[in-house]
């Protein structure tokens, strides 16, 4: 199984890069969000559209970590369950160092 490592900037200036990641990922993949920081509307719609996508393709999908900042994001807009993200145990979060 492959893994997709998502940036800590998933902000809408860097959704196309998001896009052309997610695109390279064949197969059956886990996703690696414990590092996200910054989440915007514009990143959740590109994750949705690639699960979804990868759902009615039937590829295997899943997280593997997800950060404070993406769950919490995911949950304000709804897409919690949509995006995979409620079967994802709160303690599997990896947490965000803050090297300042």
């Amino acid at each position: 199984m492959g893994v997709v490592t998502l940036e800590p900037d998933l902000g809408i200036e860097r959704c196309e890069a998001l896009k052309a990641t997610l695109a390279a990922a064949a197969g059956p993949q886990r996703v690696d969000g414990g590092a996200v920081e910054r989440v915007h509307a514009a990143g959740l719609q590109v994750l949705l559209a690639w699960r979804l996508a990868r759902e009615a393709a039937g590829e295997d999908t899943a997280w593997s970590a997800c950060s404070d900042a993406l769950r919490g994001a995911a949950r304000t807009l709804g897409l919690e369950a949509a995006l995979g993200l409620a079967d994802v145990p709160e303690n599997q979060q990896q947490p965000v160092e803050n090297a300042a």
